[in-house]
Formats: C-alpha cells, structure tokens, sequence
C-alpha cells in the first residue's frame, strides 16, 4: 500500500546537498526525509547534480522512508538515451512500491553541452522523440524507434517486476513548444520560477489546451517555488540574490522571469511569517499549479527550514 502525495513538497539539491561536514549525502537525504515525513510533507523531490544521481538517490530515499512519495526534479535527457532513463526509473518504482515520479528538463545546452563534449540536438525535436521512446519503455513497450535524433532497439525485455504502478513523467517546460510536446506526450510540467501570473496567462493555458488536444487528461503542474519562513528577511533575500543568481543567465528562465515582471530570479523568492510565505504559495495554486515544490528552504538555517516544512505539511 502507498501513502497519498502531497499537495506541497520540498526540494533537496543545491544547498540542501552541500552541508558542511555532511559524511554521507543518502544517509543526509534520508535523515532529512524523515524529518520532512514527521512535519507532514508527503512528497520529496531530488535535483540532479554532477557528484550524485537523483533516480537512484529517489530510490533509496523513498525505501527509507515509506510515508513519502519521491521524484526527480528534474533529470536532464542530453546526454541519458531513453533506454537507461526508463530502466532507472522502472527501478526506483519498483523499490519504492509505486510512489515515484520522473521529472525530466531538456537542460541548459550552454551549460551542459561543454561539460559532456558532446553535441546538444535539436532541443524540441529531441524532447518529443525522447518521450516517444520513453512513454513505451516505461510501459514496458519494447518496440524501436528510429528517429532523427535517437534510435531506441532493446534486444531484451524492458519490463521490470514489481514496478507498478504507471510511472507518471513530468517535464520541465515552460515555452510553448514544450509545453505543447508535454501535454500531448507527457503527465504534466514542472515549471520552476515562473511565477502566478506565467502560469495563468501562459503556462497552464497552453500545456492544458494540448493534452486536450491529444485526448489526454488534465495535466499535473507542479509549480516549484524558492520559500522561506523566517523573521529574517532581509538575509533571506540577500542569500537568495546569491544562490538563485545563476538562473538570471539562462534564457529560458529570463524569459519566465521577465513576463512576472521580475527583474532577477531571487525577486521571486516568498519569504516572510507563515501566514505571508501561505498567503504567495496560494497564488500558485490559484493560477492553476495541482502540486507545489518548495525549494530552497534552508537558505538560511535549520530552523527556517523546519518551519517552512511544517508549512507544507499543513498546506
């Protein structure tokens, strides 16, 4: 049996994944897990770095900890061939029984095309044929493929046991080309720092039209959203120019910013008491969000960090 997900969930990468004097990063993740279960949150969610891999971190987090579901948000496809993709996330399923999500993003080709030294395809293309191929495999569908971009031929089954139920799969867009490969061909989106009015006027009216079209069902969208509780805003804010300073060089995420009428990611930082952190988290799911990611919860500190999770358990 599966425990519910939460409507709101937390986040752990960037700086929950770089703790001073940490020993042991899945031991941390799954102390922090237990921590998140007993202030109520039901869904954790994983970034993927370069020093760990969010699927397998999921995995053994979520089989830690049974009360909470578990996903990646979000795993880049380039360079992962969907084969891979689909068996770690069979996998993960499989160990947790039945409570694991698969966020994917296309990633940022400036950042990640020098670091792989391998050539980024044509990036809408190659996220509808990735899903084409993904969607069926996870299915356990073992057809090939042969795209432009990819080329799927298992030569063995690709059907895990025990890895029921349906693994539902996220993706990380927030243009229209994207959104419109998501709603036909994915569960839903995780748009991250495009605020309430990108999501009501852009992002939900554009991914919901398309899974309409496609004859598919409503689409999740799980909004993730940088928030802190705390009495100390001002260093809140000024550790939040700090660490969310990267997004402000990536185009995709200026974009999003720049339609809030934002001028740098940090600006959509919700920071504050409980009731002003609650009152901007409803705006979201106002604008049409099903689920939430609070991320960047521990900007400051411990304490912060639980007082925004027991937020989200309440919410």
């Amino acid at each position: 049996m599966t425990t519910a997900a939460g409507r709101t969930g937390v986040f752990f990468g960037g700086t929950s994944a770089a703790e001073p004097g940490m020993a042991n990063l899945v031991d941390r993740a799954a102390e922090l897990a237990h921590e998140a279960a007993a202030a109520g949150v039901r869904t954790m969610w994983f970034g993927q770095g370069l020093d760990y891999d969010a699927v397998q971190l999921a995995a053994l987090v979520g089989r830690a900890e049974p009360r909470i579901h578990v996903g990646t948000a979000v795993v880049p496809m380039y360079p992962r061939h969907p084969l891979l993709v689909a068996a770690a996330a069979k996998t993960a399923q499989a160990a947790t029984g039945g409570r694991f999500r698969l966020g994917l993003g296309l990633g940022a080709r400036t950042a990640l095309e020098p670091v792989f030294g391998l050539p980024y395809p044509p990036q809408i293309q190659h996220l509808r044929e990735h899903l084409a191929v993904l969607r069926p495999l996870l299915d356990g569908d073992d057809a090939p493929f042969e795209g432009d971009t990819l080329a799927s031929r298992p030569i063995t089954p690709t059907s895990v046991a025990g890895a029921a139920p349906r693994i539902p799969v996220l993706v990380a867009a927030m243009g229209p080309r994207a959104l419109a490969a998501a709603g036909e061909l994915a569960d839903g989106t995780m748009p991250f720092l495009a605020g309430p009015r990108t999501l009501a006027e852009r992002i939900v009216p554009a991914i919901t039209e398309a899974a309409a079209a496609a004859g598919r069902p409503a689409p999740r969208i799980v909004a993730g959203v940088p928030a802190v509780v705390t009495d100390d805003v001002a260093a809140a804010r000024t550790r939040a120019a700090e660490v969310l300073g990267f997004y402000d060089g990536i185009p995709s995420y200026r974009n999003v910013i720049a339609a809030e009428g934002k001028a740098s990611a940090a600006d959509l930082l919700l920071t504050g008491d409980e009731d002003t952190v609650a009152a901007g988290l409803r705006r979201y799911l106002d604008a049409g969000a099903t689920e939430l990611m609070l991320t960047h919860t521990d900007l400051l500190d411990a304490d912060s960090r639980a007082r925004t999770w027991a937020l989200a358990g309440r919410l």
